[in-house]
């Protein structure tokens, strides 16, 4: 089995291109998915930038949300896990093809939504994850 590691940049350009995708198809359903996937992405890239591996063994009942990992490595964007997380049923039924899953008002809300927390989380990590890097070296000169 290969493991595929990607970059904080490489996520946030394939949310952006996820992003171009929602934006230029017709399809209700479909805008609402590839705009919540998009929205996953970028949780993904926060998540690469800023999640650490654990010390300890840690026993869990199943797998953990990666909404719920957002707001546990970035609490600044609790409120955009929150969102999104409770958009993952109706991806589900956009994705099922699901008629009246979503309205049009919906999917193009969304979209936008999801454009918007892309650029909260390069703003908050950076594009390729090095804002996270600057306290810490200029903790290290100051001491």
């Amino acid at each position: 089995m290969t493991t595929l590691l990607l970059s904080t940049s490489t996520l946030f350009a394939l949310a952006s291109r996820g992003l171009a995708e929602a934006r230029g198809t017709s399809e209700v359903g479909q805008r609402y998915a590839l705009a919540h996937l998009a929205a996953l992405r970028v949780a993904a890239a926060v998540l690469a930038c800023r999640a650490r591996p654990l010390t300890a063994p840690v026993r869990r009942a199943g797998p953990t949300s990666a909404w719920v990992l957002l707001r546990a490595v970035a609490p600044e964007l609790g409120e955009w896990a929150d969102f999104f997380a409770a958009g993952a049923r109706k991806r589900a039924a956009a994705e099922a093809g699901r008629p009246g899953a979503v309205t049009p008002r919906e999917a193009d809300d969304l979209l936008r939504d999801a454009e918007r927390f892309l650029t909260v989380a390069e703003e908050t990590v950076g594009p390729d994850g090095n804002q996270l890097a600057l306290p810490r070296a200029r903790l290290l000169a100051s001491g």
